[in-house]
């Protein structure tokens, strides 16, 4: 009689292993296990995959059921193929890195440690690893204080903390800006508060670890104190709701007048960042400065940079009478020579004419770009709290 062999329970992928995997539905797409989990009680294995040529913050803890497996061998292996473009594409955010500093990132920030935040009314996914500590890794929901960003891990712990603890429903800082905007169609109260984390330094530190669900750069850990912050709010009766922000350095040899900006996920795609670019602006206006962002600048940051940038070039150009240099152009925007000339190239507004280069708009460029842009983002100049001081002027008088 012989016996009828028994299933074996299939062995853990290895790490490293590059399969198929199904992707939101019953798409197939490559991917790398990067990490993995054994439930206790179960014994089921649960994998952390990265998809190729897809940004990290699609990254996701998936069963065995989600796999391709008739190219997998008994073993679990597979053999490891990750492509140097693949590679460089998952970094491209975070500008130049010594492979050491490369590498002790990667093996920090590889696995996301917190699923999802919830914050004033939203619930939303994260997309990057936070350094909030070692108590939190695993956390499914992590519960924010909107007003002073105190964060928790159960909603309970928040819920007490707002009856007993909350009595200010804005920002610590100084209200600097407020307009009423109209805003995807509907009309926002929008204040924007300064923080200087000399003051507000736990405040500043909590915004840092939460953008950083949301950003994915090299730095792990901010150094809070040469930075003023500028957070964005949707206000309503209940209270001030913050939409995004953007940091600023207090002193910059280099003319930078924004270092990290972010828009929430839940109120992205409504002009909100175009709005803080355009307010970054107007504070250099007023400290009679040129401005520009930070380097290096990520693709989709340039995308708003530029749309902001050819904007008011083009609302100038429309209303002037006669010729205009780069440095004219510089002076009354408050950009930077070389932004002003790769914004030109870029959408090819320079044109080569008897002998010299010159600024040519067409009829289409200025209808694409200008007239049918109907911006929300524009700052209103009287709106800025007429006692705003540049930070070194301020220290002076302190």
């Amino acid at each position: 009689m012989v016996r009828a062999s028994q299933p074996q329970t299939p062995k853990p992928l290895e790490l490293g292993a590059k399969l198929m995997c199904k992707w939101r539905g019953e798409t197939l797409k490559s991917c790398e296990v990067i990490e993995r989990k054994q439930n206790e009680d179960t014994g089921e294995w649960q994998y952390y995959v990265h998809y190729d040529g897809l940004n990290r913050r699609l990254d996701e803890w998936v069963g065995l059921d989600r796999f391709e497996l008739t190219s997998v061998n008994e073993d679990g292996k597979l053999t490891r193929t990750k492509s140097a473009k693949n590679h460089a594409e998952e970094h491209e955010e975070e500008g130049e890195l010594d492979l050491a500093t490369l590498k002790e990132h990667e093996e920090a920030t590889k696995v996301k440690n917190i699923n999802r935040m919830c914050i004033g009314k939203w619930m939303m996914e994260t997309w990057y690893f936070s350094p909030f500590g070692k108590e939190y890794d695993g956390t499914d929901v992590l519960y924010v204080c909107e007003f002073d960003l105190n964060f928790f891990a159960r909603r309970e712990q928040l819920q007490r903390y707002l009856e007993t603890k909350i009595t200010q429903f804005h920002p610590p800082g100084n209200e600097v800006y407020r307009e009423t905007k109209m805003i995807a169609n509907e009309e926002h109260n929008i204040s924007i508060f300064e923080i200087d984390p000399t003051d507000q330094r736990i405040f500043c530190e909590n915004l840092c670890l939460i953008a950083k669900l949301f950003r994915d750069h090299k730095t792990l850990y901010y150094d809070v104190e040469p930075f003023l912050f500028y957070i964005i709010c949707e206000v309503d009766h209940t209270g001030a709701h913050m939409v995004g922000y953007f940091s600023k350095e207090k002193y910059s040899s280099e003319e930078y007048n924004l270092a990290c900006i972010l828009t929430l996920p839940c109120y992205q795609r409504k002009g909100y960042g175009k709005l803080m670019i355009a307010f970054s602006y107007e504070l250099s206006r007023r400290e009679g400065k040129l401005g520009t962002p930070e380097r290096p600048i990520s693709d989709l940051g340039l995308v708003s940079y530029r749309s902001y940038w050819v904007y008011a070039l083009l609302e100038i150009l429309a209303k002037h009478r006669g010729s205009v240099s780069i440095q004219e152009l510089s002076d009354m925007t408050k950009f930077r020579t070389d932004d002003i000339v790769k914004t030109l190239q870029a959408f090819n507004l320079i044109r080569y004419f008897g002998g010299q280069h010159s600024i040519f708009v067409s009829p289409k460029t200025l209808e694409t770009y200008y007239t049918k842009a109907k911006p929300n983002w524009i700052i209103i100049q009287d709106k800025l709290d007429p006692t705003w001081q540049p930070y070194p002027k301020r220290q002076r008088h302190r």
